[in-house]
C-alpha cells in the first residue's frame, strides 16, 4: 500500500496537473461532441510531441544539476568556460537533430495514415478528415499546459537544480514512447476494425490516464518509492 501511495504522491504543482487534465480533455470533448476524427487526434498528439521537444531544449539549457561524472564536486573549466556549459553547447544541437528525426518520422507515419488505413476493407468515412481550427485550438491548449509545467515545476519548483543537461536530454523519450505507441496502435486498430467514435473516446481517455500517471511519477518528491520516470 505504501508503494502505491508513494507512486501517486503529488510532487507536481497542482496548477500544472489541472492544466494537463483540462488540455487533454479538449480532444475528448471534440471526439464525443464535435465529431473529431481519429486522424485529427493523431495529428494533435504528434504536434504535442514537437512542443515537448521545444520545452526540453529550454530544460537542457537551464539544467544545473551536479554532474557526478566530473570527479565528485570539482568544478572543471576549459579555456575559462565551465565544462557543463560546453556540454550544453554540444548536447542541444544533438538533441534537436536526434529528437527532430524521431518527430519527423512519427509525423510522416501520422500524415500518411490514410494510405495505410486504405489497405483495410473498412470504409474510412469521416475518420480521415482534418479540421485545422480544431487542431490549432487543441495544440495551443496543450502548449499552455506544457508551458505551465515548465514554469511551475521546472523553474519555480527548482527541478532545474536537480537534473543534469545530459540526463534531461534523454528525459522525454520514455514518456513519449509509452504514450504514443499506445495511441498509434490503438488508432490503427480503430481504423482497421471500423470501430465507432466511442472507441476513439476510449483511446483519448487512456492517453489522459497514462499522461497524468506518468506526469505524477515524473514530478513526485525525491525519496518516494518506485522507479523514477524522468521528463
Amino acid at each position: 500500500m505504501e508503494r502505491v501511495l508513494a507512486w501517486y504522491r503529488v510532487g507536481s504543482s497542482y496548477g500544472a496537473v489541472i492544466a494537463l487534465v483540462v488540455a487533454n480533455a479538449i480532444p475528448l470533448i471534440g471526439v464525443l461532441f464535435l465529431g473529431w476524427s481519429v486522424w485529427n487526434i493523431l495529428v494533435i498528439y504528434w504536434l504535442e510531441n514537437g512542443i515537448v521537444g521545444g520545452f526540453n531544449v529550454l530544460k537542457i539549457a537551464r539544467a544545473q544539476g551536479p554532474d557526478e561524472s566530473l570527479l565528485g564536486r570539482m568544478t572543471i573549466s576549459v579555456n575559462g568556460r565551465p565544462a557543463s556549459a560546453m556540454a550544453k553547447a554540444a548536447l542541444i544541437p544533438f538533441f534537436c537533430m536526434h529528437y527532430g528525426l524521431f518527430w519527423v518520422v512519427h509525423g510522416v507515419f501520422v500524415l500518411m495514415l490514410p494510405l495505410f488505413a486504405g489497405m483495410s476493407d473498412q470504409p474510412l468515412g469521416s475518420s480521415m478528415t482534418l479540421s485545422a481550427g480544431s487542431i490549432l485550438f487543441a495544440v495551443i491548449a496543450l502548449a499552455v499546459s506544457h508551458g505551465l509545467s515548465f514554469w511551475l515545476n521546472f523553474l519555480r519548483g527548482g527541478e532545474y537544480r536537480r537534473v543534469t543537461a545530459a540526463g534531461q536530454m534523454f528525459a522525454p523519450y520514455r514518456r513519449l514512447i509509452a504514450l504514443h505507441l499506445t495511441i498509434i496502435f490503438g488508432a490503427m486498430a480503430i481504423l482497421v476494425t471500423g470501430a465507432p467514435a466511442a472507441a476513439i473516446a476510449v483511446l483519448v481517455a487512456v492517453k489522459i490516464a497514462l499522461d497524468l500517471g506518468l506526469h505524477l511519477a515524473e514530478h513526485r518528491p525525491r525519496g518516494a518509492t518506485g522507479a523514477v520516470i524522468a521528463g
